[in-house]
């Protein structure tokens, strides 16, 4: 009660401050590019028309000294995802005042133009980036409370939703999301052929991307076309659902039934109920293909963004498929407890990271191995580097490419066991060495202790 009472104390505050400041304004939201980044900004827009408010939108990447130092010196600034890491550039920017709602960690002392709302302050709650922009929306005004399943579907891009039971703040009941417990491979709704056919999370090992696979396991598990169509998920009855894990546990032992086995949040968009975790995947194909203002409108039901969004999805998926199966084949630098993958333009910079995720969760490796990923932002001259570490236990990824990071004058984003960062093209093989060097260092040690 007593870590509740803080966030409530904190935003009252916050809000209070934030009506002030912005009355006549024009603000500047900048927000990132990922589900939680989305749905956080689609939630601000929204509170901020029925202010009828003025406002400027921005989606980014990655949050940088020249984004900052080129933002309007005059303007009320509104960071969404992001900007936590990022304290002293903004002290440097002098920038007028800066409102920051974000869950990453804070390592930087906080400048006095600047308001943040960020549970790593006070109590390190889990809580995605939408959730606390819901709860700002709701302290502006109670009737924002139709805004939750956006904040609901922020909170499972961010793959929080082991933890939507601790949070106390009522996010799902406000959403009115219903929630069932089954298999958790999504959608729910769409037929298992189809569903099993683009399974990465969890990776099925001969039937993700195989259609023969898929039809074998469906056959091996009693699960036969009814009328020329399979069943969808939630129709599935116990003993058929019971079956279907069997099939799936088999072909992928180090997954454990409770691995598998979770609760599914349905969500109602555009008048009928769709599976948040195929909601959030659409939101996220879209922000990686470079079509954030299409990811918006989906969260704001425009029926054309959902058609374009829909497209986005399908062509995500199948390049999805073709980046798991490059990086499981492709040679890879192997050491004590680590595995460095080096796509090059083998796999979008902007795939880069739900591919290393999705490694982490197949049965490949082991519990507390760390996957580097690579590839090539030819855009930008950069390489775009993803860390994960297999069953998140074991070394922190960010505290590590933090430590390597140094050599490169560069920021590390992310959390404990899943970190990214960026490198110029021309210092490939220096991160390389640099990163195995340190793995070397760590498994000396070790041994020594």
């Amino acid at each position: 009660m007593e870590n509740q009472n803080i966030l409530e104390v904190k935003l009252k505050y916050i809000v209070r401050s934030f009506l002030e400041q912005v009355k006549g304004e024009n603000i500047e939201i900048i927000s990132h590019f990922d589900t939680d980044g989305i749905t956080s900004a689609s939630i601000m827009i929204q509170t901020l028309k029925k202010l009828d408010q003025q406002f400027s939108l921005k989606i980014i990447k990655s949050l940088t000294k020249e984004t900052i130092d080129s933002l309007d010196k005059n303007k009320v600034i509104v960071f969404l995802d992001l900007a936590s890491n990022s304290l002293g550039y903004i002290k440097e920017a002098n920038l007028k005042k800066v409102y920051i709602i974000d869950h990453h960690e804070v390592e930087e002392e906080i400048p006095n133009n600047v308001e943040i709302i960020n549970p790593q302050l006070w109590d390190k709650e889990k809580i995605s980036s939408s959730g606390l922009t819901y709860l700002f929306a709701k302290e502006i005004d109670e009737k924002n409370k139709d805004l939750a399943k956006l904040a609901i579907l922020g909170m499972i891009g961010d793959q929080l939703e082991k933890d939507i039971d601790k949070l106390n703040n009522g996010i799902l009941e406000d959403g009115n999301i219903q929630r069932k417990r089954g298999l958790l491979i999504f959608p729910s709704t769409r037929p298992l052929n189809r569903v099993l056919e683009y399974s990465s999370d969890p990776f099925i090992p001969g039937v993700t991307g195989d259609i023969k696979g898929v039809l074998e396991l469906l056959r091996e598990a009693g699960l036969n076309p009814e009328g020329g169509k399979y069943k969808s998920l939630i129709e599935l009855n116990d003993d058929e659902m019971e079956r279907l894990v069997t099939s799936i546990i088999l072909r992928n032992p180090k997954k454990k039934n409770k691995e598998i086995i979770g609760d599914l949040f349905l969500i109602k968009l555009y008048g009928k109920l769709e599976d948040a975790r195929e909601l959030s995947a659409k939101i996220n194909a879209c922000s990686r293909d470079g079509k954030p203002e299409v990811a918006i409108g989906l969260c704001l039901e425009n029926q054309e963004a959902k058609k374009k969004a829909e497209a986005i999805h399908v062509k995500y998926k199948q390049t999805l498929i073709s980046g798991i199966k490059f990086a499981q084949d492709s040679e890879k630098i192997v050491g004590e407890g680590f595995v460095i993958i080096n796509a090059k333009k083998n796999i979008k910079d902007t795939m880069i990271g739900t591919v290393t995720s999705i490694l982490a969760n197949s049965p490949a490796y082991e519990k507390g191995t760390i996957i580097i990923s690579m590839a090539e932002d030819d855009e930008n001259q950069m390489i775009k580097i993803s860390g994960r570490n297999v069953g998140r236990s074991g070394r922190n990824v960010r505290e590590l490419l933090s430590n390597i990071m140094i050599h490169f004058n560069g920021e590390v984003g992310g959390h404990e066991f899943a970190a990214g960062c960026s490198i110029p093209l021309e210092k490939e093989e220096e991160f390389i060495s640099k990163i195995k060097e340190n793995f070397e260092l760590e498994v000396v040690k070790i041994a020594s202790n």
